[in-house]
């Protein structure tokens, strides 16, 4: 919804030699492969919380102090504290950062900083702060808009909405990843038959 032409605004020469930095992926190990792979962390689960291809349900919990976001996608929990205590120290980093939340009227507003810098989000930088609002805009529809706010990585903020439409017949299920997940193995197995080819070819 920001900027208005739904476009995402420029990265920022310092992303840009931040991203061509990066290193490929490779097969030489499990700490060598992607988040998602070793089953640590999936962009959909958040924040922000993107719709993907499956596993969309979330479970929001409130007590007094504290909300709760339950992701299906990884079988996440994140805790909200609404106590109005510091951020931590910016030395210490999170997966997917730390929270703290505040209402701003039916609104709750949660801010999210000191993200990893293996989490970027489209090329944030692990300095970006993501101020996330839902607003419960009808019974069974609850309005989610989250804010990038990143100097180091885009020319200017920019901001998306998504609806979610309560359902109360379907369950959450955990989401296994370690259990059911043999892409590790495939992969590392396989690197290592195509060394052993390449190592008899040569023979």
């Amino acid at each position: 919804m920001d900027p208005p032409d739904g476009r995402l605004p420029e990265l920022t020469d310092q992303a840009k030699q931040r991203i061509a930095a990066q290193p490929p992926p490779s097969a030489d190990g499990p700490e060598t492969q992607g988040l998602s792979t070793r089953c640590i962390y999936y962009g959909t689960a958040g924040p922000p919380m993107l719709p993907g291809a499956y596993n969309n349900h979330y479970q929001l919990v409130q007590t007094d102090d504290h909300v709760l976001i339950v992701n299906e996608m990884v079988h996440e929990t994140r805790i909200i504290p609404l106590d109005g205590r510091p951020f931590p120290p910016d030395d210490v980093r999170q997966w997917r950062g730390s929270s703290r939340g505040h209402w701003e009227d039916d609104t709750l507003v949660v801010e999210t900083r000191n993200r990893r810098p293996e989490t970027s989000i489209r090329g944030s930088s692990e300095n970006m702060r993501l101020t996330e609002r839902f607003t419960r805009v009808a019974d069974d529809i609850l309005l989610y808009e989250f804010t990038v706010n990143d100097p180091d990585a885009f020319t200017r903020p920019w901001t998306a909405q998504i609806t979610s439409l309560r359902v109360e017949d379907e369950l959450m299920y955990e989401y296994a990843c370690h259990e059911g997940n043999k892409s590790m193995y495939g992969i590392l197995a396989g690197a290592r038959a195509a060394e052993r080819a390449a190592a008899e070819a040569e023979k």
